[in-house]
């Protein structure tokens, strides 16, 4: 059965999934956006966890368990800033989800629910970022062998859901 993707707009921190993907920074330690509101959900667990893994580089990925979230595993990626787009944005884009998607297989995980990357702060335009991440996600599942039967694209606001769902119904 081919995995599922959808686009829905929701809080991430209440989906009850395998794992959530943190738009975290290098140090993984908290920040604003997506990655406080996780590390404020998991609660202080999360933070001492993340302490351990001594940071994460653009456009890896690194697991910890999700604590008081209703998921089981958390996912932590550190998107690219945008920069004009000439400085390797997609590519590091593109890293963040096939890294995360590796940790997904290799740790059976069969849902998994993806924020924006690098849409907030890191500034990515919204329509550029969707379209690597479906894609991405997309080329992924072709080319793995892959336990996952749901990808969950989560956006925050109804300007970047539509954008998500425009291009989803374009691409698939």
């Amino acid at each position: 059965m081919p995995t599922a993707m959808e686009v829905f707009q929701s809080d991430i921190t209440t989906l009850q999934v395998d794992a959530l993907v943190n738009a975290a920074n290098s140090s993984l330690l908290g920040g604003g956006g997506v990655d406080g509101a996780i590390h404020r959900a998991a609660g202080p667990q999360l933070l001492a966890e993340c302490r351990l893994l001594k940071g994460c580089e653009v456009g890896k990925a690194k697991i910890t368990q999700a604590y008081q979230l209703p998921a089981k595993f958390v996912i932590h990626t550190v998107g690219p800033v945008w920069r004009g787009g000439n400085h390797q944005e997609a590519a590091l884009l593109a890293s963040c989800y096939q890294e995360s998607l590796k940790l997904a297989r290799r740790y059976r995980i069969k849902s998994i629910a993806f924020p924006a990357i690098s849409c907030g702060v890191y500034g990515y335009p919204i329509d550029q970022a969707a379209v690597v991440a479906i894609q991405t996600v997309q080329l992924f599942l072709r080319s793995w062998e892959t336990k996952l039967e749901i990808v969950y694209f989560v956006c925050f606001d109804k300007l970047v859901f539509n954008v998500y769902r425009k291009i989803l119904g374009s691409l698939t």
